[in-house]
């Protein structure tokens, strides 16, 4: 426990925090959400953030482990991460599709599929956090991980409320912040795990 604590870094935590909300997208999943209530899926936020934290924790805890049983060292699966960050970071900036969800809406089981599990606990978070363990200590990312958590549950139940008092452009405009952010962070990823090979 002591350990633990003595991990912990407030800097390392807002940074954490700002790439994963970035990632998880709260804001901008928020039309995605609306339109499932349209077809009738009934949304439950608390089933939504407790499925979404402990898939997140336990692919943080088990995703490191999984790379070394194929012989994958964490800085190469920083790299090929930090990839795949930017490209959700250009999807963002630049109102692209580069990663396909055609089925999102068409598997059913309301709060837990699609919306715990692929948008929120998917694999670009799998990824970001597989990323960043070469860069942040888990206990950081565990208080991180949390934060993130709060700030999706007040959301999905703060959704129309946002949705009419912030307007699609607001929504619009902190995606792109987001996307701005995620983008230098996939930079950060690649260029600083590449030096660490080299």
């Amino acid at each position: 426990m002591r350990e633990f604590f003595g991990e912990l870094d407030i800097w390392q935590i807002l940074s954490a925090f700002v790439f994963l909300i970035a990632i998880i997208d709260p804001f901008g999943n928020i039309p995605i959400t609306i339109n499932l209530e349209k077809k009738g899926v009934k949304i439950y936020p608390l089933r939504v953030c407790i499925a979404s934290i402990l898939i997140l924790l336990a692919f943080l805890f088990a995703g490191e482990w999984i790379l070394k049983l194929f012989g994958v060292q964490i800085e190469y699966f920083a790299i090929a991460g930090g990839f795949v960050i930017f490209l959700m970071a250009l999807e963002m900036i630049l109102d692209i599709t580069i990663f396909q969800n055609d089925k999102l809406e068409d598997q059913g089981g309301g709060s837990i599929v699609p919306l715990a599990f692929p948008m929120y606990a998917g694999p670009g978070a799998f990824t970001a956090l597989l990323a960043i363990t070469a860069e942040y200590s888990i206990a950081n990312l565990c208080i991180s991980l949390v934060l993130c958590i709060l700030v999706l549950y007040l959301v999905l139940i703060g959704t129309h409320w946002l949705t009419k008092y912030l307007g699609q452009t607001a929504l619009y405009i902190i995606r792109k912040f987001f996307g701005i952010i995620v983008l230098a962070i996939a930079c950060k990823l690649m260029f600083g795990n590449l030096a660490i090979i080299l």
